[in-house]
């Protein structure tokens, strides 16, 4: 047995893939089997994480900003770019108004569905809040579902040092997001306070994009680059289809035990404000350098079997990446989840913001 295994792991270190010269109905197959993903940013705070993951790279995926303010989007660098309300805004923004971005959004509504259609999935980015993301989002998220793709918007509340009327628009946006939306993963902005207490809000700001962007790049890979582990489309829109409310834990480790360790941190990530018990459903992406074994990557699945209720739904997939060299990082995705930081004022919005669309931004 001994011999096999040594011989195996030789093979495994010389091996070189020579592709076949008659693979072309095997190439045509997988054409026709790639999963269609988008990520649209809407509004200054989810142009700026389209930005961020144009620097950063992400395997698969159009990116898309869309946005009111003509300035912000001629800097915002994307796949496209889409200005919407041009007879609403007059490209100047839509002034902390998301009633006015939700009218931009309609005026270009032909344009939005134009992006959307023959997508299989589509995530939406968006700072909620504020007036064009607020007000486009919930437009673009009901155009992508009504076109048939899985639809995944992530979203972030505003730090409490925005101010009370701010909140109460991300409230009502969230509450709109959660009628068209397939799944809605909600980053509490002053959860990341915790974190770091003591920086500046524009460094904040910086560190909510890349929560956001590593939210949809780790679901993105999972479908679309080759793993250790590999998931498919129709894994992810098991979990993510009528998901609801999602949160996301975050962990990373170099330690001797980094599997168990990173695991740890993604569960009691403060981004993570919920007790996962009760989640009925959980996506998990571990990826780790070349020297992560199956061992290790199971084992961080198991720690989070153990945590979660016994008929919850578990996909989990497992990467490599050759810069991750001694390290892991594990991506939580819970779904189902009911928190106080999301749910905590009232589960039903005030008179003064429901009115026509089911809800009437405050202005």
């Amino acid at each position: 047995m001994r011999s096999i295994v040594e011989e195996a792991l030789t093979k495994a270190r010389d091996e070189t893939v020579t592709p076949s010269q008659n693979n072309e109905d095997l190439d045509q197959i997988l054409a026709e089997m790639k999963t269609e993903i988008t990520v649209i940013g809407c509004g200054g705070g989810g142009s700026n994480t389209i930005s961020r993951m144009m620097e950063e790279g992400i395997h698969g995926a159009k990116l898309i900003a869309i946005n009111t303010d003509a300035q912000h989007l001629i800097r915002t660098h994307a796949d496209q770019r889409i200005l919407v309300g041009r007879q609403r805004t007059r490209g100047l923004g839509a002034g902390s108004i998301p009633q006015i971005g939700e009218e931009a959004a309609l005026e270009n509504e032909q344009e939005i569905r134009a992006v959307v259609s023959g997508c299989d999935m589509v995530f939406i980015t968006v700072g909620l809040g504020g007036g064009t993301g607020t007000g486009v989002a919930p437009v673009v998220a009901k155009a992508a579902r009504e076109e048939g793709a899985l639809t995944i918007a992530v979203v972030t509340l505003p730090f409490a040092a925005e101010g009370a009327i701010r909140m109460e628009n991300a409230e009502a946006g969230l509450e709109r997001l959660r009628d068209v939306a397939d799944t809605v993963i909600v980053v509490p902005n002053d959860r990341l306070l915790e974190v770091v207490p003591k920086l500046p809000l524009s460094a904040a700001f910086k560190i909510a994009d890349e929560v956001l962007m590593r939210a949809v790049k780790g679901i993105t890979e999972l479908i679309t680059m080759p793993g250790l582990v590999n998931l498919d489309f129709a894994d992810v829109r098991t979990v993510m289809e009528r998901g609801g409310v999602a949160m996301i834990g975050m962990g990373e480790s170099d330690s001797e035990d980094k599997a168990a360790d990173s695991v740890k941190k993604a569960i009691r990530s403060p981004l993570l404000d919920v007790d996962i018990s009760g989640a009925t459903a959980a996506l998990v992406n571990v990826v780790g350098g070349p020297d992560m074994t199956m061992e290790e990557a199971e084992g961080v699945v198991q720690e989070v079997y153990s945590r979660v209720d016994p008929n919850a739904r578990i996909i989990w997939g497992a990467q490599i990446d050759p810069t991750m060299q001694c390290k892991m990082r594990t991506l939580l995705v819970v779904t189902g989840v009911r928190s106080p930081q999301i749910y905590g004022r009232s589960e039903k919005l005030t008179p003064k913001v429901q009115k026509q669309f089911e809800i009437d931004f405050l202005k």
